[in-house]
């Protein structure tokens, strides 16, 4: 008999995070166990994983590999300490991660989840300008709409309003590019739109009214996620990239979604085609089994950090589980299933079905827009007058009755399946969507 927990018998002491603790709690939706594509709920019937968990299974679920690496290095080296010590598998899961990344990034930083990781990127930045003897570089430019985390340092350059707005003034000397959506030109667009590139040019007004002299870094979602799948237009990276390389500005991809293979390359530092300094990476990196994160760093800005005297500390930056034993097993198991699978090249080849099908939904009811790119989709909805994030959320409910996990935030619809997503999958989760469409108020 299965001693599998399917209901607690009390849901009040455990405070949820980015949820309706009240709703929830009035109607407990229970995962228990997944396999494959499959989570199963607590009642017993099989919900399809349509957001790959929370944008980060890539490599789908309970996969033997993970879970055999977690196992065996759980019983032979539980913990380790991360400051002044090391352990065997940190070292060789940064050397992977190294070998995967774009040319240049030669140096990799465990966190253990993204908020972190971006926390520790901005800090990188700010640090790496005072080490070379140009301390004036203080600012940090984010993006409106993006989402870099939680922690004080994300939500500051974030630009999510509902995120920031009980926390008081979080970090000075922020300031933000416009966001990319532009659903007047580029609605309905299918991969990146052609229309918005220009808005890059917005980092040299922003450079102009603080002096470029004071800007350390960039940060932005290569592809917006979390805020509901915003494509970036045709040349817009590659503008940032140049305006950045101008002014001695360090650009920063928060790759936490894009990463490991969600739009068919290791990262979309490189299906853009666009390197930049740092890269910040979490979710997908353990295939969202143990918390993880990674900061991948260009080897001149970690270089510069070295020429501290002999047997000092470089960088007063690190945490407890940096790298632990444990993640790192998991991290070089799922590197190891990414490429023995060939997921990364699997999402590439799906790519075109998953377009095709996602753009089959324009026309269904309340319907605005519909975008992609590699396994991302976005549904936005029509908002309900007066009631904005109703709509879409009715939708999600709706779903996980039908038997698909949807994510929704807004009005928006996004879909990101594991990359082992058959093409069945893809037919069963866009129907369903669509029948709850037909059928939404």
């Amino acid at each position: 008999m299965s001693n599998r927990l399917t209901m607690p018998n009390d849901l009040r002491a455990f405070w949820m995070p980015f949820t309706a603790n009240r709703q929830f709690k009035e109607n407990p939706r229970m995962l228990v166990a997944a396999d494959g594509m499959y989570y199963t709920a607590a009642d017993g019937r099989k919900i399809l994983d349509g957001t790959a968990g929370l944008w980060c299974c890539n490599a789908g679920h309970n996969r033997p590999k993970i879970v055999e690496a977690i196992q065996k290095q759980a019983a032979e080296l539980d913990y380790a300490p991360a400051f002044q010590m090391g352990h065997p598998k940190a070292f060789e899961l940064a050397n992977r991660l190294v070998d995967i990344a774009p040319k240049g990034m030669d140096h990799v930083f465990f966190t253990n989840s993204g908020s972190e990781s971006v926390d520790t990127a901005l800090k990188i930045a700010i640090a790496y300008h005072r080490v070379r003897g140009d301390g004036a570089r203080f600012r940090l430019i984010g993006r409106e709409r993006g989402y870099h985390g939680v922690n004080f340092g994300g939500i500051s350059v974030g630009g999510i309003v509902t995120n920031r707005k009980h926390f008081g003034t979080l970090l000075t000397g922020v300031d933000h590019l416009p966001h990319t959506h532009m659903p007047a030109k580029n609605a309905y667009s299918k991969g990146q739109p052609e229309h918005g590139a220009e808005l890059a040019d917005d980092l040299l007004k922003i450079a102009t009214l603080h002096d470029p002299s004071t800007i350390a870094a960039v940060i932005v979602e290569p592809v917006a996620g979390s805020t509901g799948v915003l494509i970036p237009p045709l040349g817009y990276l590659q503008k940032l990239r140049k305006i950045c390389d101008d002014h001695g500005i360090l650009l920063i991809f928060d790759e936490v979604i894009t990463g490991y293979g969600r739009l068919g390359a290791p990262f979309a530092a490189d299906y853009f085609g666009v390197t930049p300094d740092m890269m910040v990476t979490a979710k997908g990196l353990t295939n969202g089994v143990i918390p993880m994160g990674a900061v991948l760093v260009k080897k001149d800005i970690h270089d510069a950090f070295m020429s501290a005297p002999d047997g000092t500390i470089e960088l007063f930056h690190g945490y407890t589980y940096s790298g632990s034993p444990i993640a790192s097993a998991a991290g070089i198991a799922t590197l190891e299933t990414y490429k023995e699978d060939g997921l990364f090249e699997r999402a590439a080849e799906l790519a075109p079905y998953w377009q095709d099908a996602l753009h089959s939904l324009k026309g269904r009811r309340h319907v605005i827009d519909i975008r992609n790119l590699g396994l991302i989709g976005g549904i936005e909805l029509e908002p309900i007058a007066g009631k904005p994030t109703k709509r879409a959320f009715a939708a999600f409910l709706s779903a996980y009755e039908k038997g698909v996990l949807i994510r929704t935030t807004g009005d928006i619809i996004a879909l990101s399946p594991p990359l082992i997503i058959e093409k069945s999958h893809i037919d069963t989760l866009i129907g369903t969507v669509g029948d709850i469409l037909d059928h939404l108020d």
